[in-house]
């Protein structure tokens, strides 16, 4: 595909995003509470912060969420 296909593709996908609504689908489960969300038609990703609510996912959140892993694979691995 050449750029200009691409960039048409991409912009079309979040169109039909904008006038639709997404499709959210679980890509990670981050502990019980804590999980991440990608939309399978723009690849807008999404995640849950303290109140439930989800919300875009940054450099920082994706940090945090990774120390989240290590800390649970630590706690139920001493379990």
């Amino acid at each position: 595909m050449d750029k200009i296909k691409i960039k048409k593709r991409i912009f079309s996908s979040k169109i039909l995003c904008t006038l639709i609504g997404h499709k959210i689908l679980v890509t990670r489960n981050i502990t019980n509470h804590f999980k991440e969300y990608k939309c399978s038609v723009c690849g807008l990703e999404l995640t849950n912060d303290l109140k439930g609510q989800k919300i875009f996912l940054t450099p920082e959140l994706k940090d945090i969420n990774e120390a989240l892993i290590r800390i649970e694979k630590n706690k139920n691995k001493s379990v």
